[in-house]
């Protein structure tokens, strides 16, 4: 079924929720941590540009902040609606307008890939626009393995953040330096190889492979075949009804068509007839002079990652931060965990209503013991600082949190070997 909003959360809530959020929940620590990128350039994280929307879609672009401290505040003042983060800038974004004109430029940002369900509507029959479900949640499954895959085999890229956006898609964040340096050109050229699904509603065949296949779509059909059957031939049911099989037919060449739609007359089983068309493309295969890969096309067509380019391609363009709030569906845009990527469900996500709902909670003996001890072991900090800690780890935010101390221990590594390079090059001189 479709996508409701999530039951617990009323779109009007929304003003009397976020300052809750804000002062107690939001994981500002992480956050800066991730931003800031170990302190290894200066000025990195104060020439980053954020963009706040606020009650009734107004928009401040170009804010920026000195300090953990200072977003703290500004944020908690402000209680944005969505925040979406852009570039490192030249200078601090929010004094562009006392920059001599043509000086302010967009530096760096991650490189960035947004994959988002609407544009698989021509190939998913449950459900259409911004809605989602479970039988057609695994294009966004597929997705993110194929695309971790290539950015970490073919590029060699290690930091990759995945995000679930809190409704109908995933972000991804590579974060490393080489990632964040790269120019428009390199980025767009990036985007292009990964894209493969061409044209827009009036081109019927998007997929057109060619011999020999590139090793990128040999690794990505080795992916899609995986959850094919499951996904596409029984919750799709591309083979089911008549206007779905029009569809598969359409994309495979005149003298196979005519043959396929006899022998569906005999055959109702959907499995059985995706059978019938390997067969034939088999059989293809063997006697024509040109490669004829059309299964392959069908199904990289019907599950193949789409790309939303512009959004790699520009280094100035905005995304939707981490731990942001869908104001339609009150769901938080939290970090996934690949190892769980199979089992993920974006219906689990917690909202904002429940987040704040389980603070009012009583604790529980085990809980007031955990307490305790990270009490004990974070008495050096300030009191503000210790109960922010507490708040969050009490609620179902807690886990998507622990994603991002992961990855960011992961990265802490590689911050630690430039900041010895640096120090060993100031030796040096």
């Amino acid at each position: 079924m479709p996508s409701s909003l999530a039951s617990d959360y009323d779109p009007a809530s929304l003003p009397d929720l976020l300052p809750l959020y804000y002062r107690r929940l939001f994981p500002f620590s992480q956050y800066f941590r991730w931003l800031n990128y170990g302190g290894v350039h200066k000025n990195y994280f104060m020439n980053r540009e954020f963009s706040f929307t606020l009650k009734d879609d107004i928009y401040v672009r170009y804010q920026s902040f000195t300090t953990q401290n200072e977003m703290e505040k500004e944020m908690q003042k402000m209680n944005p609606y969505k925040i979406d983060i852009g570039a490192v800038y030249s200078h601090k974004p929010n004094q562009h307008n006392t920059v001599k004109s043509g000086t302010f430029q967009a530096l760096e940002k991650e490189l960035v890939f947004d994959i988002d369900m609407t544009d698989y509507d021509d190939v998913r029959s449950c459900c259409s626009a911004a809605d989602i479900c479970s039988k057609c949640w695994p294009l966004m499954t597929i997705a993110i393995r194929i695309l971790d895959r290539a950015l970490r085999d073919d590029f060699g890229f290690q930091h990759l953040l995945w995000v679930y956006s809190g409704r109908r898609g995933v972000h991804c964040w590579v974060c490393d330096e080489a990632a964040r340096k790269l120019s428009v050109a390199a980025r767009s050229a990036v985007a292009e190889y990964l894209s493969l699904v061409k044209g827009g509603d009036e081109t019927v065949k998007k997929v057109v492979l060619t011999d020999p296949i590139h090793p990128l779509i040999r690794e990505s059909l080795a992916v899609v075949e995986h959850y094919f059957d499951q996904y596409a031939i029984q919750d799709q049911d591309i083979l089911g009804r008549k206007e779905s099989i029009d569809k598969v037919l359409a994309l495979t060449p005149e003298d196979v068509k005519k043959e396929l739609q006899q022998d569906f007359q005999s055959e109702k089983k959907p499995g059985n007839r995706w059978e019938l068309v390997k067969k034939q493309a088999s059989r293809k295969q063997a006697t024509a002079k040109k490669g004829q890969h059309f299964e392959k096309e069908i199904m990289l067509q019907y599950c193949y990652p789409r790309l939303d380019v512009n959004v790699s391609k520009g280094v100035n363009h905005l995304l939707k931060s981490p731990f942001s709030v869908h104001p339609k569906t009150g769901r938080i845009s939290v970090p996934m965990d690949l190892k769980e990527l199979d089992t993920f469900d974006p219906f689990a996500v917690p909202t904002i209503s429940l987040i704040c709902a389980e603070l009012d909670r009583p604790r529980t003996g085990e809980e007031e013991e955990k307490m305790e001890e990270s009490q004990d072991k974070e008495n050096e900090k300030d009191a503000a600082e210790r109960r922010k800690i507490r708040d969050y780890k009490r609620t179902s935010l807690a886990k998507y949190v622990k994603h991002l101390d992961q990855f960011l221990d992961g990265m802490a590594r590689s911050w630690k070997g430039e900041l010895l390079k640096k120090s060993d090059l100031q030796k040096e001189f």
